[in-house]
């Protein structure tokens, strides 16, 4: 490898996964680069969510292999590097919005007015400043999002995996997550892979990978 070479952050080779009987993914091959945005498409059932679990490291496959060369070898250290963001926004509910985007920075060691100052900022990429005193009680679905979102934002992770984090936001709203996602992911260095079945926010990435009954078909860059 030479110099000007990126190492992959997480590795996928031959990965299959199967539920039982039944084959979820089978023959993906695939590489996430630093500094990367990948749009991962399919439809609901074609193995979006299992793909991102797997690249997270906490699906173990049933065929093949993932590896994270570009991540830490220790599986403690490279979970912290790994930001996840589900369907359902999975928010403590007896912490405030800040509260919740704050604790992830504080269990990592971070200061108390570092963490508050990350958390706000983030807070406010996605729309999100004036809630950060209100409980998830208090907020709609698509207000839970965008504080998960920011949560993601706000960790700083070399990789983020989102798998249909916009499903709870109106359109405008979930343009805006999506790019405030992907520029946050960018500005702190990482790679971002997000699952979607929308074809208009999956046309804001230039290069899309499409699943289809659970394999990787093809990789088209949308302009």
């Amino acid at each position: 490898m030479t110099s000007t070479e990126q190492v992959a952050l997480v590795c996928a080779t031959s990965l299959g996964v199967r539920y039982g009987a039944t084959r979820i993914l089978h023959g993906i091959d695939l590489e996430v680069q630093p500094g990367s945005h990948l749009a991962l498409t399919g439809r609901s059932g074609s193995g979006k969510t299992t793909l991102l679990l797997a690249l997270a490291g906490l699906l173990a496959p049933s065929e093949g292999t993932v590896a994270w060369p570009g991540l830490a070898t220790r599986q403690a250290e490279r979970r912290g590097q790994i930001g996840m963001v589900f369907q359902a926004p999975s928010l403590m509910p007896e912490l405030t919005a800040l509260e919740n985007v704050t604790l992830p920075l504080r269990l990592r060691g971070e200061s108390a007015s570092a963490a508050r100052e990350q958390s706000l900022s983030a807070l406010g990429l996605v729309a999100a400043a004036d809630l950060a005193a209100a409980l998830p009680a208090q907020l709609s679905g698509g207000q839970q999002q965008r504080v998960a979102i920011a949560r993601a934002l706000a960790g700083g992770h070399r990789l983020v995996l989102a798998d249909e984090p916009t499903g709870a936001l109106d359109r405008a709203h979930a343009h805006e997550a999506v790019l405030a996602l992907r520029e946050g992911v960018f500005a702190a260095g990482g790679a971002l892979v997000l699952a979607t079945h929308d074809p208009e926010l999956a046309g804001l990435f230039d290069v899309q990978l499409a699943l289809t009954d659970g394999t990787l078909l093809q990789r088209v860059r949308s302009r």
